[in-house]
């Protein structure tokens, strides 16, 4: 992959990310189907986890600094914690998997 078509990729990683954290507390049907598209193409890009860490991160301090020009309190996005924790989890039992499959190849 080129260096060009790996920031286009991270570029879209993020937006999607920004999607799922969007719509994490609504009762978005779709966010589960969401989640795992987000989860399989990082984990078929092979996008570290401080990359997500990252995203996360850069994200919510816009949502703060949007919050704070509205005059509202930015204590609401600490609740945004429990979607970064559900994401990784996620990618973990995605790894966890992958190499359960691996090691039943080599025995």
């Amino acid at each position: 992959m080129t260096q060009v078509d790996r920031q286009v990729l991270l570029q879209q990683l993020k937006s999607d990310y920004r999607h799922i954290l969007l719509n994490y507390f609504t009762p978005d049907k779709t966010l589960k189907e969401q989640i795992d598209k987000f989860i399989n193409a990082v984990f078929c890009a092979n996008i570290p986890v401080p990359q997500i860490l990252e995203f996360h991160m850069e994200l919510i301090e816009d949502f703060s600094t949007q919050l704070k020009l509205e005059g509202r309190s930015d204590e609401i996005l600490l609740d945004y914690r429990l979607a970064l924790i559900d994401i990784l989890a996620h990618l973990c039992e995605h790894y966890r998997c992958s190499i359960s499959k691996e090691s039943k190849f080599v025995r």
